[in-house]
C-alpha cells in the first residue's frame, strides 16, 4: 500500500517533468452550488491529464534492464498518451493495447508520441488480457493504468499541491474509474489533514466502486457505454479499493446527461475544455448530490481534457437545445407563394435567427392543401421560443414540435 512517504517521493522525483496545475475559482458557477468552488486544472498537463504523474513516477522506477525489453500497457486512451509521451522522452520502447472504440484523439495522440498501438476486444478489461499476454510472450514490463502503487504515489501529488494551494480546503470531489486517482489523492489529504472530505463521483454506466461498496467487495460490471470513456471500467482495482475504502468519504454516480451537461458548463462558462470523466465531479455538484454548503471551500479535480471535437460539437448542440436556445419548429401553412417569406419576416421580428429551413408535404400529417416548414431557430432561451411561437399563433399560423 503506498504511504504519504511514497507521494512526497514521487513529487520529488516528477518534479521538473509535469506541469504544477493551477487551481482557479470557479466564478462563472457559483450560481450553481452552493459553496465556493475550484477547479484544479489537470487538463493542462502535457498529454492533456493527470496521468502523466503515476505514468511517470512508474517509468522511473524501471530498471536499465526493464528499460531495454520495453513496457505494455493497455489504456483506453489518457495513460497510453502518458505512457508513450514519457516513455519516448526516456527512450523506453512503448506498446499500446487499446479497446476497439477508443476516441480518435486518444489513439491519434498515442501515435503521434511515438508508442505502438493495437487493438483489442470492447473495453479496457479485454484490451489488458492482451496486454497481459504481451507481458508474457514479448517479455515487457507490463505498467498498469492504476493498480499499481507508483502510479497511485504520482497521482497522489496532486493532493499535495491542492493542500498547498487551498489551505482553506474542506473538501475535494473527485472522479473515480479504476480508482488511482482518488487513491492518491485521498492518502495525500487525508494523510495530513484527515477533515477534508473526499467525494468520488462515477459514471452510472460504469459504477464499479459505488457496487463495490455497497457490497463490501468487488464487484466487477459490465460496463455500459459512457462518454466519459476515462472512467469506463469494469471493475475498481484490487489495489485501489482497500484505499477507497479507508479514506474516500462517499461516492456518488452521475447520468450521461448531467455529464454531458458539465461539459458544456465548463467550457461554456468557464471556458474550460473538459472530458467526460473530467466533468463528472461538476456534474455531481450541479446535481447537489454531495453534502456541501455554503461553508465549504471545494475543490473538483478536472482530471482531463481529451475529448473527440465532434462529440464536443454534439454535446454543445445538445445543451443549447436543453437551454431553448436551439430550437426546432413545425408550422402548418398554406401552400402558396409568399407564405415562406412571411413567416420568416414574422420569425425576424421576434428577434430569432433561422438556421435552416425544410419543407415537407408527403410525410406530413396535414391537409393536401398544406405545407409543413420546419425551421431550426436560434433563440435566446425558452421564453424567447415561447414568445416566437406566440407572435406566429396570433398571425394564424399552426405550430407544433418538429419530430
Amino acid at each position: 500500500m503506498p504511504t504519504l512517504i511514497d507521494i512526497h517521493a514521487a513529487s520529488e522525483r516528477i518534479h521538473d517533468s509535469i506541469v504544477f496545475t493551477p487551481v482557479t475559482p470557479a466564478l462563472a458557477l457559483r450560481d450553481l452550488v452552493p459553496s465556493a468552488l475550484f477547479l484544479k486544472l489537470e487538463n493542462l498537463q502535457r498529454t492533456g491529464s493527470f496521468k502523466d504523474r503515476g505514468a511517470l513516477n512508474r517509468l522511473l522506477d524501471l530498471t536499465p534492464a526493464e528499460c531495454r525489453r520495453g513496457i505494455v500497457t493497455a489504456s483506453a486512451g489518457n495513460h497510453a498518451q502518458a505512457v508513450a509521451y514519457h516513455g519516448a522522452r526516456l527512450g523506453i520502447p512503448v506498446e499500446v493495447v487499446m479497446p476497439e472504440h477508443t476516441p480518435l484523439i486518444k489513439v491519434a495522440n498515442t501515435r503521434r508520441f511515438g508508442a505502438g498501438v493495437r487493438f483489442h476486444g470492447a473495453t479496457l478489461s479485454d484490451a489488458m488480457v492482451e496486454a497481459r499476454r504481451l507481458e508474457t510472450e514479448e517479455g515487457r514490463v507490463l505498467v498498469h493504468a492504476f493498480d499499481d502503487e507508483r502510479v497511485i504515489a504520482g497521482q497522489g501529488t496532486i493532493g499535495l499541491e491542492l493542500l498547498e494551494q487551498l489551505p482553506a480546503l474542506s473538501a475535494v470531489v473527485v472522479p473515480i474509474g479504476g480508482g488511482g486517482l482518488i487513491s492518491g489523492i485521498a492518502i495525500a489529504i487525508k494523510e495530513q489533514r484527515s477533515g477534508v472530505r473526499v467525494y468520488g463521483v462515477e459514471a452510472a454506466a460504469a459504477a464499479s466502486a459505488l457496487a463495490s461498496r455497497r457490497a463490501g467487495h468487488i464487484v466487477p460490471l459490465e460496463t455500459s457505454e459512457t462518454i466519459a470513456d476515462g472512467i469506463a471500467v469494469k471493475r475498481v482495482g484490487e489495489r485501489t479499493f482497500p484505499l477507497i475504502e479507508r479514506y474516500v468519504d462517499d461516492i456518488v454516480a452521475v447520468d450521461e446527461q448531467q455529464i454531458a451537461s458539465a461539459v458544456h458548463l465548463l467550457l461554456e462558462r468557464q471556458k474550460v475544455l473538459a472530458e467526460g470523466a473530467g466533468a463528472a465531479p461538476l456534474a455531481a455538484m450541479v446535481a447537489a448530490l454531495l453534502p456541501i454548503d455554503e461553508r465549504d471551500v471545494v475543490a473538483i479535480v478536472v482530471s482531463g481534457g481529451n475529448i473527440d471535437v465532434n462529440l464536443v460539437e454534439r454535446i454543445i448542440d445538445r445543451g443549447l437545445v436543453a437551454d431553448g436556445r436551439l430550437a426546432l419548429l413545425a408550422v402548418t401553412v398554406r401552400d402558396r407563394p409568399g407564405q415562406l417569406a412571411r413567416l420568416t419576416q414574422l420569425v425576424a421580428e421576434a428577434g430569432a435567427n433561422v438556421l435552416e429551413v425544410a419543407h415537407r408535404r408527403a410525410f406530413a400529417d396535414i391537409s393536401v392543401r398544406d405545407v409543413e416548414i420546419v425551421m431550426h431557430l436560434e433563440t435566446r432561451g425558452r421564453d424567447h421560443v415561447a414568445a416566437v411561437i406566440a407572435l406566429l399563433e396570433r398571425h394564424g399560423f399552426h405550430v407544433g414540435e418538429a419530430v
